[in-house]
């Protein structure tokens, strides 16, 4: 056995630097993990928001533009621009209304899709369950028990010399 003292020891003091350091490098790299994490999901989710808002807008500004272009080209498209009669109108303009909501739905179905994909920061928190494991194992300080075992032991140590 080498002796303990030759200089590749490390003290107590450099030891708990050592451990102080690697635990802020630990903290550290999680919250990075943790940050890049949320970043996606926030992606994910402001997309999802796009696509949402943008179903409101179509449905909002478009309705009234759209549901009378699309009702009288109904109507015209059934022969009712060359004095035949052609569809009723009320029935045109509920196509027309049909197609909206329509376009409405897929616009909010997307919007649905994008926002089931966030999701909670699973490798950050599995990876601070891990650490925390880790941690509860570690025994800072010695047991009262113990340290009344350990100068027994040095006592009786240093009385056979």
């Amino acid at each position: 056995m080498s002796d303990p003292f030759d200089g590749t020891e490390r003290s107590l003091g450099q030891l708990v630097a050592s451990a102080t350091a690697e635990m802020s490098a630990l903290v550290h790299d999680e919250i990075a993990l943790a940050k890049a994490e949320i970043r996606q999901d926030v992606k994910r989710g402001a997309i999802g928001s796009a696509a949402g808002i943008a179903a409101g807008v179509v449905l909002l500004f478009s309705l009234p533009m759209l549901s009378f272009a699309l009702a009288y080209g109904i109507n015209t498209w059934t022969g009712g621009h060359n004095g035949n009669g052609g569809w009723n109108l009320v029935w045109c303009f509920l196509l027309s209304f049909a197609a909206n909501v329509l376009l409405a739905s897929l616009l909010g179905f997307v919007a649905y899709a994008k926002f089931r994909k966030v999701k909670p920061p699973e490798k950050s928190i599995a990876s601070a369950k891990q650490t925390a494991a880790v941690i509860a194992t570690v025994k800072p300080h010695p047991r009262p028990e113990a340290a009344k075992a350990l100068d027994k032991a040095s006592a009786v140590a240093r009385s056979s010399v």
